[in-house]
């Protein structure tokens, strides 16, 4: 096998104990990165999330790789969407007893059907919604379809069989199986679930304590939803940078609740609190806007691009570092996207009226991010009703410079919301601009401090 490169991710299949002193014990679960490569093939050396490091057996770990499976990745393989009931009968033909498919009811809009082979023939079950549950007999209730299809796989409970073997739609791939493969699923007896630091449509995020790490859950219960976040959490395994909100692992569980288990940061990025006065504000803004600029320029050069750069969706830890968060509408460069969920203050006028999104894109949004910052969280485009907006700024209208933004950054802002696209600076220049005048604000802030001395 060719040796893993320097600061490969691994993750612990077994428990180590260690036989020598210059060996690091893990326990299963544990990840851990590559330092090199020893002279022996089977060992490396490697450090813990503790920064412990020494050498551990090459079987005894799984590399972590990104989630890029070629087909769609989903919860609920078995779900066919609107199909017909002769489509499902030819879709199961041969019958194989036990082999099965949900799919939507035909007859009547907002149920499903659960098809299912036995002894030669398909039978179909109208599975109903009864007081927001679903059922097959009004006996047995369930909160969504994972947790009915689980029942059924273990007892047949009144159906012709128990379901064995699920008819996958063309084209998916088990989500569960490909977050395994890859090394991205946690125990759930690891984590322990605590208070709510947030509400959304989705579900909760709560605190929670992962192997003794304080960290952010995503607890999403509903099938659509959590059907979405997996999207979401397959594109946070392929993404590790410092000002990036980093995946640690997810869980799926059979009655179909997913957790998605990430770094726990502290504060909202415009949660400007602990400053306490304009000098404050204007060293923690230099390093805000530069951090993300870092985290747009790792996606630009690894051709991501986010759709959703905004301040809300930027969050600070406890040691200050910013990190951009919410890869819910991120995607590869080349793929299309769907502009009805995009906020319209923050998304550039080709993306909503084209649908062409691209890293320039991104850098618009980044313009109206720095404008925000400067604006201490105000809301983009003031006293401009929302359908207004795009007609306006397609008419070549610009947001006015912010009280005490310096002219050089309200210049930035305006090379970002350049009507052309390919006119934008890209997220490269735009780092290499910010660590100029972060550099000569340093010394101007270095100098009032030696003057008020």
């Amino acid at each position: 096998n060719t040796p893993w490169p320097q600061g490969t991710e691994c993750v612990a299949r077994y428990n180590f104990k260690g036989t020598s002193e210059q060996d690091l014990p893990f326990n299963k679960g544990d990840v851990l990165t590559i330092i090199v490569v020893t002279k022996d093939p089977n060992w490396y050396k490697a450090k813990n999330a503790a920064g412990r490091e020494g050498t551990i057996p090459a079987n005894y770990v799984q590399k972590r790789e990104g989630v890029k499976s070629g087909g769609k990745l989903s919860l609920m393989p078995w779900f066919h969407g609107k199909i017909t009931r002769d489509q499902a009968e030819r879709l199961l033909y041969p019958p194989q007893t036990g082999e099965f498919l949900v799919r939507e009811s035909t007859n009547f809009p907002g149920d499903y059907t659960l098809c299912v082979s036995c002894d030669g023939k398909v039978e179909h079950y109208r599975i109903i919604y009864h007081d927001g549950k679903l059922t097959i007999d009004d006996e047995e209730y369930f909160e969504n379809l994972m947790q009915l299809v689980e029942h059924y796989t273990k007892d047949a409970d009144g159906l012709c069989t128990r379901l064995i073997k699920p008819k996958l739609e063309e084209g998916t791939v088990a989500a569960q199986d490909e977050f395994s493969r890859s090394g991205w699923v946690i125990n759930r007896k690891d984590l322990k679930l605590q208070q709510v630091i947030g509400k959304g449509e989705f579900g909760d995020v709560k605190v929670g304590d992962y192997r003794g790490t304080k960290v952010a859950v995503k607890c999403i219960k509903n099938d659509a939803t959590a059907q979405a976040f997996i999207a979401e959490a397959s594109v946070m395994t392929q993404l590790r940078h410092n000002n990036l909100v980093q995946l640690l692992g997810v869980i799926v569980e059979e009655n179909g609740s997913l957790y998605i288990v990430t770094e726990y940061m502290a504060k909202v990025g415009l949660s400007l609190s602990d400053t306490v006065n304009m000098k404050c504000f204007k060293v923690f803004f230099l390093y805000l806007y530069r951090d993300v600029c870092e985290a747009m320029a790792y996606l630009e050069a690894n051709n991501f691009v986010h759709r959703d750069l905004a301040a809300r969706n930027v969050l600070v830890s406890d040691d200050n570092i910013a990190k951009v968060s919410d890869f819910g509408l991120t995607k590869e460069a080349s793929s299309t996207q769907d502009t009805a969920k995009l906020p319209v203050k923050w998304t550039s006028p080709e993306a909503l009226r084209e649908k062409k999104f691209s890293t320039k894109s991104d850098v618009w949004s980044y313009g109206i991010l720095l404008w925000e910052i400067y604006s201490f969280g105000r809301v983009p485009y003031p006293r401009i009703p929302l359908k207004d907006v795009v007609p306006r700024v397609e008419s070549g209208y610009k947001m006015d410079c912010p009280d005490g933004c310096p002219e050089v950054v309200y210049n930035i802002m305006k090379q970002c919301w350049n009507l052309d696209p390919a006119s934008r600076p890209s997220f490269q220049m735009l780092k290499e601009w910010l660590q100029h005048i972060s550099q000569g604000m340093g010394k101007k802030i270095e100098r009032s401090d030696k003057s008020e001395k």
